[in-house]
């Protein structure tokens, strides 16, 4: 767990505006908007959002989809290059997650770690 911790302060790419509680920011977009079905692929541009003590830090990473549900995780250095979870992850009916309206249902590790990803670029755009 130490390794995993290390590796995500490491691999951290965040902004400012990711500092005030990312998840509830994005989840607000993405109720308000909407979102695209997330299809089987490799999706680049995700946030990963871990919670801890009522609160969320978001990550950059990608992620693989495939029959709907995720299948693999990757968090994002600050060089660009990404880093398998090499963690067993699940949802809570130790099952592969799926992804509700784009962003996955709350995802647990072996290592005690709950996150969700949020799938960027299929939130609707704003309507005029």
């Amino acid at each position: 767990m130490k390794k995993f911790y290390i590796i995500m302060v490491l691999s951290v790419v965040t902004s400012a505006t990711n500092a005030q509680d990312c998840y509830t920011r994005l989840q607000n977009s993405f109720d308000t908007r909407g979102a695209f079905p997330v299809l089987d692929d490799m999706h680049r541009n995700v946030f990963i959002s871990f919670f801890e003590d009522e609160s969320s830090r978001c990550v950059s990473g990608k992620v693989l989809v495939e029959n709907s549900v995720i299948t693999s995780v990757f968090l994002q250095y600050d060089d660009d290059t990404f880093e398998l979870m090499d963690t067993k992850f699940y949802n809570s009916a130790r099952k592969n997650p799926a992804i509700i309206n784009g962003i996955s249902e709350m995802i647990y590790t072996n290592d005690g770690d709950k996150f969700k990803v949020i799938f960027i670029d299929v939130l609707k755009p704003k309507q005029h």
